[in-house]
Protein backbone atom coordinates (compact mmCIF):
# COMPACT_ATOMS: atom_id res chain seq x y z
CA UNK A 1 0.00 0.00 0.00
CA UNK A 2 1.11 3.15 -0.74
CA UNK A 3 0.99 5.97 1.85
CA UNK A 4 1.50 9.39 1.06
CA UNK A 5 3.35 11.98 2.68
CA UNK A 6 1.97 15.21 3.90
CA UNK A 7 3.86 17.53 1.25
CA UNK A 8 2.99 14.50 -1.55
CA UNK A 9 -0.81 14.96 -0.60
CA UNK A 10 -0.41 18.80 -0.29
CA UNK A 11 1.48 18.80 -4.27
CA UNK A 12 -1.16 16.67 -5.16
CA UNK A 13 -4.19 18.55 -4.08
CA UNK A 14 -2.74 22.17 -5.65
CA UNK A 15 -2.65 19.98 -8.86
CA UNK A 16 -6.35 19.97 -8.58
CA UNK A 17 -8.43 22.65 -10.55
CA UNK A 18 -10.96 24.52 -9.13
CA UNK A 19 -12.07 25.86 -12.98
CA UNK A 20 -11.85 24.37 -16.47
CA UNK A 21 -11.98 21.22 -15.07
CA UNK A 22 -13.17 18.12 -17.10
CA UNK A 23 -16.22 18.55 -16.45
CA UNK A 24 -16.95 21.96 -17.18
CA UNK A 25 -14.81 21.45 -20.50
CA UNK A 26 -17.29 19.02 -21.46
CA UNK A 27 -20.48 20.51 -20.34
CA UNK A 28 -19.10 23.44 -22.29
CA UNK A 29 -17.80 21.82 -25.50
CA UNK A 30 -21.80 20.53 -25.82
CA UNK A 31 -23.05 23.68 -25.49
CA UNK A 32 -20.95 25.92 -28.02
CA UNK A 33 -21.77 22.88 -30.70
CA UNK A 34 -25.02 24.00 -30.40
CA UNK A 35 -24.51 27.20 -30.99
CA UNK A 36 -25.29 28.76 -27.18
CA UNK A 37 -23.05 30.78 -26.23
CA UNK A 38 -21.59 31.98 -22.54
CA UNK A 39 -19.11 33.17 -20.18
CA UNK A 40 -16.81 31.26 -18.21
CA UNK A 41 -15.88 31.55 -14.40
CA UNK A 42 -17.64 35.37 -14.81
CA UNK A 43 -18.50 37.07 -11.28
CA UNK A 44 -22.17 37.58 -10.70
CA UNK A 45 -22.95 39.24 -7.22
CA UNK A 46 -20.73 37.92 -5.18
CA UNK A 47 -20.05 34.20 -6.74
CA UNK A 48 -18.46 32.91 -9.99
CA UNK A 49 -20.58 30.40 -11.31
CA UNK A 50 -18.53 27.75 -13.84
CA UNK A 51 -20.63 28.97 -16.81
CA UNK A 52 -22.73 31.99 -17.40
CA UNK A 53 -25.14 32.62 -20.04
CA UNK A 54 -25.94 36.28 -19.69
CA UNK A 55 -28.39 36.67 -22.19
CA UNK A 56 -30.93 34.09 -20.54
CA UNK A 57 -29.49 35.36 -16.82
CA UNK A 58 -28.73 31.44 -16.33
CA UNK A 59 -26.07 30.23 -13.90
CA UNK A 60 -24.64 26.76 -14.26
CA UNK A 61 -22.94 25.28 -11.62
CA UNK A 62 -20.74 21.41 -12.69
CA UNK A 63 -20.27 20.04 -8.98
CA UNK A 64 -17.45 17.81 -8.74
CA UNK A 65 -19.24 14.93 -6.55
CA UNK A 66 -16.41 14.85 -4.04
CA UNK A 67 -15.83 18.56 -3.66
CA UNK A 68 -19.57 19.32 -3.51
CA UNK A 69 -20.51 16.76 -0.90
CA UNK A 70 -22.28 14.26 -3.33
CA UNK A 71 -20.03 11.14 -2.11
CA UNK A 72 -19.72 12.10 1.45
CA UNK A 73 -21.73 9.72 2.81
CA UNK A 74 -21.07 6.83 0.69
CA UNK A 75 -17.32 7.13 0.80
CA UNK A 76 -16.13 7.45 4.59
CA UNK A 77 -13.17 10.11 4.74
CA UNK A 78 -9.74 8.08 6.81
CA UNK A 79 -7.67 10.79 6.88
CA UNK A 80 -7.76 14.09 8.17
CA UNK A 81 -11.62 13.07 8.11
CA UNK A 82 -12.54 15.90 10.25
CA UNK A 83 -10.93 18.75 8.31
CA UNK A 84 -12.40 17.35 4.61
CA UNK A 85 -15.58 16.90 6.47
CA UNK A 86 -15.96 20.54 7.73
CA UNK A 87 -14.46 21.54 4.24
CA UNK A 88 -17.22 19.78 2.51
CA UNK A 89 -19.55 21.27 4.86
CA UNK A 90 -18.79 24.48 4.18
CA UNK A 91 -18.50 23.98 0.76
CA UNK A 92 -22.37 23.05 0.41
CA UNK A 93 -23.01 25.96 2.58
CA UNK A 94 -21.77 27.94 -0.08
CA UNK A 95 -23.00 26.56 -2.79
CA UNK A 96 -26.85 27.55 -0.81
CA UNK A 97 -25.46 30.85 -0.19
CA UNK A 98 -24.98 31.26 -3.89
CA UNK A 99 -27.69 30.11 -5.37
CA UNK A 100 -29.89 31.44 -3.10
CA UNK A 101 -28.00 34.87 -3.56
CA UNK A 102 -28.26 34.40 -7.45
CA UNK A 103 -32.09 32.95 -7.40
CA UNK A 104 -33.62 36.42 -5.04
CA UNK A 105 -31.59 38.36 -8.20
CA UNK A 106 -33.69 36.51 -11.00
CA UNK A 107 -31.02 34.35 -11.95
CA UNK A 108 -32.27 30.79 -13.21
CA UNK A 109 -29.39 28.46 -11.20
CA UNK A 110 -28.59 25.14 -12.60
CA UNK A 111 -26.64 22.95 -10.87
CA UNK A 112 -25.37 19.53 -12.08
CA UNK A 113 -23.15 16.41 -10.57
CA UNK A 114 -19.94 15.52 -12.08
CA UNK A 115 -21.53 11.83 -12.30
CA UNK A 116 -24.90 13.18 -14.00
CA UNK A 117 -22.57 14.87 -16.60
CA UNK A 118 -20.41 12.23 -16.96
CA UNK A 119 -22.95 9.77 -17.47
CA UNK A 120 -25.82 11.47 -18.91
CA UNK A 121 -24.33 14.56 -20.47
CA UNK A 122 -27.60 15.27 -22.70
CA UNK A 123 -30.22 15.50 -20.04
CA UNK A 124 -28.18 17.74 -18.44
CA UNK A 125 -27.69 19.91 -21.88
CA UNK A 126 -31.63 19.59 -22.45
CA UNK A 127 -31.83 21.18 -19.23
CA UNK A 128 -30.27 24.37 -19.98
CA UNK A 129 -32.15 23.97 -23.38
CA UNK A 130 -35.28 23.98 -21.51
CA UNK A 131 -34.55 26.73 -19.36
CA UNK A 132 -33.72 29.01 -22.05
CA UNK A 133 -36.90 27.90 -23.80
CA UNK A 134 -39.08 29.00 -20.75
CA UNK A 135 -37.33 32.36 -20.39
CA UNK A 136 -37.38 33.01 -24.57
CA UNK A 137 -41.45 32.31 -23.74
CA UNK A 138 -41.65 34.38 -20.45
CA UNK A 139 -40.05 36.85 -22.61
CA UNK A 140 -41.83 36.81 -25.38
CA UNK A 141 -45.20 36.90 -23.53
CA UNK A 142 -44.67 39.89 -21.52
CA UNK A 143 -43.76 41.39 -24.86
CA UNK A 144 -46.86 41.24 -26.37
CA UNK A 145 -48.92 41.45 -23.56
Amino acid sequence: MFIETPEQRSKNMKAIKSHDTKIELIFRKALWKLGIRYRKNFKVFSCHPDIVITKYKIAIFCDGDFWHGKILEKRKIKSNSKYWNEKIKRNKERDLENTIELRDNGWIVLRFWETDIKNNLNACINEVIRNIALVENNHHFRKNN
